[in-house]
Parts: structure tokens; C-alpha cells; sequence
């Protein structure tokens, strides 16, 4: 790592973890802009300005590092495939005004990764704003799937209803020995250590007696798993599991290490006492998600908590660069997310401390923050562009 004053800050938020998957999700920071807005989450909050008037915006149930790869597919507890927010390990009780902010300033800082120039940006922004704001104002939390997604988020729907479990099964795993293992690849994959190896064993036996599935969460294997850019570094693995028996019956369940919300300690509001991070990101990702995925559970061990859930085949991020910078699909997506970031407000509206729904229609009612969003988005992408610079300099 550079010696330098941002260098500086990131490796102090980021101490303990792996050496060797820190490493790489540093070069990919320094590779663009947006891969450092999206690994380095904690500077937007501790470079937020105080008395800022979007500190006294409503309190909210927010993802909390919320920019446009933190949407995607996924199966859900009722087999069904939906397009929602996918990420809340940064969850917390936030001004909804900041959530707006962090997402909005991703389309500026990320404009040349979509591939738009400036005057786009600005009208993707804008077009984001209002489609919340309309959203937030019909005071109805709904939902996208296949039949009701449309633009990029359908044609989403339409790739991954078509992958299997078994080829995904077939793909990530191999007989060796008579046994079923998983493949080690260098790039998805690591050889893992017995200690954690052992330690995600009893993650599972944990699940195991809290779904009341004993034999389905059988385990064959367990590697370590490289996946996103924010929790690189953290403790996580894939497990492969019995499921229903044979190898179109296997499942991978994948287990994430959980640590603190960076942005719930600069929040106003004042957040609850959980019984861990885990149950945190599990409570709030029940709360704002229509459907919640397919084998989510929180599981403390060893004085951590990791949170658990099924890695499906269907499971993908909505990738704006594929619109070839198409501003008119643009635009359907930034509806679409815009839409899916105010059904998630309502939906875990009155919920410890977060905002009720009729606090909520007054704020969508209102027009001077969203000249505040869009002016603080644009002094964030700015400082992220010195930042991000800064950084890139000692590689």
C-alpha cells in the first residue's frame, strides 16, 4: 500500500483482513474510479459536511452503500426469480437523503465505466431522482419480476431463468476420489485452511439445526471464495452441500463474514442494539426486499457472525456498461432502480425509528433536496476522482 493520507485511512478501516484477497481488491481500486467509489464506502461518510440539510431528511432502512452494481437477480425463499437490491452489509438507519446521495454520485463518478459523458450523466441523475420520487409518492411498496421487469432488468430475468442448478453444480464442483469436491479455479475459488474450513462446518451445522434439515445441509466440501469488491478480505466460503441428493440435487451455500455498518457511526439517528452484524444485514435485507433470498440465515461463531444464504445459479448484477451506452436503456434502468429504492423505503416504513409511510409522502412531496442531492452527488464524485488519483499513485 502507498503511504499516503487516503492510502493511510483505507488500511486502517480494512485491518484484519486477508493479506492476500486485500491485495486484490486494492488493484482493483486503483484500476477506475468507480471500482474505488465502490470498494471504499467508509470515505463517503467520513467526508460527508457537517450541517449538511440533508442530515434532517427522514430516517430510512438504507442499504448503505448503495450505487447501480448494488442491484441484481436472485431465487428467492419461494423459488420465484426476482430484480432487487442485493447488498446490505453496510445496512443501517440512515437520512434517506444520504442514500440518494451515495447513488446518485455513482452514476457521475461511474459515467465513463457506462461509457456517457457528462450532460448524460446529469440526465440519467435526474431521471433517477424523479423516478424515485414518483415511486415514493404513490405510497406502494411493489416489486419486479420476469413479468412485470422491464429494459435491461427484463432482459436480466430473461439470461438467468434459463441457468440451472445442476450446471452450476457441474461447473464449480468435480468427482475425486468417488467424492464430489469443489473445483478450485485461483479466481472464484482458493484451497482453504483447515481452521476455517472446520469453523464454516459448524456455520452450517448451525443452519442445519435452525432449518431443521439435518441431512440437506450435509457437508462435502468447503473452499474459499472470491466474490465483489467490498468484502474482499473477509472471512467467506462456498460449501457445498447434500441438498436433495445427487449431483442435480447438491446445492453451494455461500457463508460471508459480517462486520460493522461503516456508516452507522456517523448516522444522526440513533441505531438499534443488535445481537450481531449479521442479524443486522439479515433483519434489514428481510425488511426492504418484497422476497427475501433462499437460505438466508445469521449465524454467530467465534465472536464474529456471518451471514448465509444460497449461491444460485440465477444469482447476477444488472451491468450498465452492457446498454453500449444506450442513454434510452439507461434510462429504463435508472427507473427501475430508482423505483426499487422507494418500494424498499415504504415497505420497511415505521420500523425502529426508520420514517412512516405518511413522512415519507411529505418528503416526496418536497422539491428542494433534490437540487440538494444532485449538487452534494456532484462535490462527492469530485473529491472521489482526488481521492481515487491519490491512491492509484503508489500503484
Amino acid at each position: 500500500m502507498p503511504r499516503s493520507g487516503i492510502a493511510a485511512r483505507i488500511a486502517r478501516y480494512h485491518k484484519g483482513r486477508a493479506p492476500d484477497l486485500l491485495a486484490r481488491k486494492y488493484a482493483l481500486m486503483a484500476a477506475s474510479p468507480f471500482a474505488f467509489y465502490r470498494g471504499s464506502c467508509q470515505l463517503f461518510f467520513d467526508a460527508w459536511p457537517k450541517h449538511s440539510p440533508l442530515d434532517d431528511t427522514p430516517p430510512i432502512w438504507a442499504c448503505g452503500d448503495l450505487h447501480f452494481e448494488n442491484f441484481g437477480s436472485y431465487k428467492g425463499d419461494n423459488r420465484l426469480v426476482y430484480f432487487d437490491l442485493n447488498d446490505f452489509d453496510e445496512a443501517a438507519l440512515l437520512p434517506i437523503g444520504w442514500e440518494l446521495t451515495r447513488f446518485v454520485a455513482s452514476v457521475f463518478v461511474g459515467a465513463s465505466t457506462i461509457g456517457v459523458g457528462r450532460s448524460d450523466a446529469t440526465a440519467l441523475a435526474r431521471c433517477y431522482v424523479d423516478a424515485f420520487t414518483a415511486a415514493l409518492a404513490s405510497g406502494k411498496a411493489r416489486w419486479l419480476e420476469r413479468e412485470t421487469a422491464s429494459g435491461m432488468a427484463r432482459e436480466l430475468l430473461d439470461a438467468v431463468r434459463l441457468r440451472k442448478r445442476k450446471k452450476l453444480i457441474a461447473k464449480r464442483s468435480e468427482l475425486r476420489g468417488g467424492q464430489r469436491r469443489l473445483v478450485i479455479d485461483g479466481e472464484k475459488t482458493l484451497a482453504v485452511e483447515k481452521e476455517d474450513a472446520k469453523r464454516a462446518r459448524k456455520i452450517i451445522a448451525k443452519v442445519a439445526a435452525d432449518d431443521g434439515r439435518k441431512k440437506f445441509f450435509t457437508v462435502l466440501d468447503v473452499a474459499k471464495r472470491i466474490a465483489g469488491t467490498g468484502s474482499l478480505g473477509l472471512k467467506r466460503w462456498v460449501v457445498l452441500v447434500e441438498g436433495n441428493g445427487g449431483a442435480a440435487g447438491h446445492y453451494l451455500v455461500d457463508v460471508k463474514e459480517a462486520r460493522p455498518s461503516a456508516p452507522a457511526p456517523y448516522s444522526p439517528y440513533r441505531q438499534p442494539k443488535w445481537k450481531s452484524d449479521a442479524a443486522r444485514i439479515v433483519a434489514v435485507q428481510q425488511r426492504v426486499q418484497a422476497v427475501m433470498p433462499a437460505l438466508l440465515h445469521a449465524v454467530k461463531s467465534g465472536g464474529s457472525s456471518f451471514v448465509v444464504r444460497e449461491l444460485q445459479p440465477t444469482q447476477d448484477r444488472l451491468r450498465l456498461e452492457s446498454a453500449n451506452a444506450d442513454v434510452a436503456r439507461l434510462r429504463d434502468a435508472m427507473t427501475a432502480m430508482a423505483q426499487l429504492t422507494a418500494w424498499a423505503a415504504l415497505r420497511a416504513g415505521g420500523r425502529q425509528g426508520s420514517a412512516t409511510i405518511d413522512e415519507l409522502l411529505a418528503f416526496a412531496a418536497e422539491r428542494r433536496w433534490k437540487a440538494e442531492v444532485l449538487d452534494a452527488a456532484r462535490g462527492v464524485a469530485a473529491q472521489t476522482l482526488i481521492d481515487w488519483k491519490e491512491f492509484r499513485a503508489g500503484y
